[in-house]
């Protein structure tokens, strides 16, 4: 009876061991098992959409700001996006914008939910970018550059802050802070917790020339910062450079590439090419065994379009978000050689990016039919 009740009593308290051990994941935050990221990922609709602004916002900071911020038109436009069959949107917030009112931003981007959930969209929130300009400034934004691709666009930190180590505690404040008031948000999809990090903008000046080195130390911090605060959904950081053959070795990742594949819940990437390179990149991701979603898609005139690319991400069960919605300031219906030759004599003959004119009219009826088709919204 004694030694009964001993083994009854060591097994109670192995059971409180492992319950507190399991308490304590939960509370810290770990990674998704490759079980929980694919259960999610069962109960989502095929996720297609595009990286959203609305067409009277420059960047980020304009689409946000409490002076510029357009409810109408962005319930427009996600009606749009709607009609089409769209149930996601990759959208940009920015750290100025916590450290301006953190308080007035909670509650655009509680408004900013309300409307996407009418429009059965739920959006996947990028934290931190590290393309084009790399000193941003609250407040007015100057107008676009004509004939510029996302002439106006800024980074998230800027490069000032990103080579100060002092200025930290905030962006850590600013992670947990807005995914903490929306930890638990049906709303949100999931958070894309830095978009490019190691991008360099060879046609932006004011780079950092430790860049990625930088990057490479303060990416994991960023993670935890984001697991700190305990969301209910999944976490990512899309890979975006390299041949088929360097995602699927992991002697070749780089420290970055090695962050975002070790340290994302689903996996996420960037792909402007061809349907084959489209294919052979999702190939060698899918050794990974986890849900896949194309966070940047569709350059016409690169060979990426929706003819081509959409069906194979259907019949891979990929995530598909293609750049742009709507054309207006970002102008990324313009191609990236703009930066060096920009369009000012005449527009460029095909789109490089997004789908509608800012009147709601489709670019190509036929491309607006096809999402249509392949979305079953039909």
């Amino acid at each position: 009876m004694i030694i009964k009740k001993i083994v009854i009593f060591v097994s109670l308290l192995l059971f409180s061991s492992l319950s507190f051990s399991q308490q304590r994941m939960t509370a810290t935050g770990e990674r998704w098992s490759e079980e929980k990221a694919n259960d999610w990922y069962k109960h989502q609709p095929w996720l297609v959409g595009s990286n959203y602004i609305p067409a009277d916002a420059i960047n980020q900071l304009e689409m946000w700001q409490a002076a510029t911020f357009d409810a109408q038109r962005i319930d427009n436009e996600l009606g749009w996006a709607e009609g089409l069959g769209m149930n996601t949107m990759r959208v940009f917030l920015h750290d100025l914008l916590w450290q301006q009112d953190a308080d007035g931003f909670k509650k655009r981007l509680n408004q900013f939910l309300d409307i996407a959930a009418s429009h059965h969209i739920r959006p996947l929130l990028v934290l931190f970018d590290s393309c084009w300009d790399a000193q941003p400034k609250l407040g007015p934004q100057h107008p676009p550059i004509p004939g510029v691709h996302n002439s106006g666009w800024v980074q998230s930190p800027g490069a000032a802050v990103l080579q100060d180590p002092a200025q930290y505690p905030r962006l850590k404040n600013y992670v947990t802070g807005i995914i903490g008031a929306f930890a638990n948000d049906s709303r949100i999809l999931g958070w894309d917790v830095w978009n490019e990090p190691d991008n360099t903008n060879r046609s932006s000046p004011n780079e950092p020339t430790n860049k990625r080195e930088i990057v490479a130390d303060l990416l994991p911090q960023v993670f935890q910062w984001a697991r700190s605060a305990t969301p209910s959904q999944p976490l990512t950081s899309g890979i975006w450079a390299g041949s088929p053959e360097q995602w699927s070795t992991p002697e070749k990742w780089n420290p970055v590439q090695r962050t975002q594949l070790e340290q994302s819940d689903v996996i996420s990437f960037h792909n402007y090419s061809w349907p084959e390179d489209f294919a052979a990149h999702v190939a060698a991701l899918q050794r990974l065994h986890r849900p896949i979603m194309c966070t940047e898609y569709m350059a016409r005139s690169a060979g990426s379009t929706f003819d081509t690319v959409l069906p194979l991400a259907k019949k891979y069960h990929v995530g598909a978000i293609n750049w742009g919605l709507v054309v207006g300031k970002t102008q990324t219906n313009i191609p990236w050689d703009s930066w060096q030759r920009p369009y000012v004599g005449e527009p460029p003959q095909i789109w490089f990016h997004d789908v509608f004119h800012s009147d709601g009219r489709p670019y190509r009826e036929r491309e607006a039919q096809l999402i249509r088709e392949l979305t079953g919204k039909n």
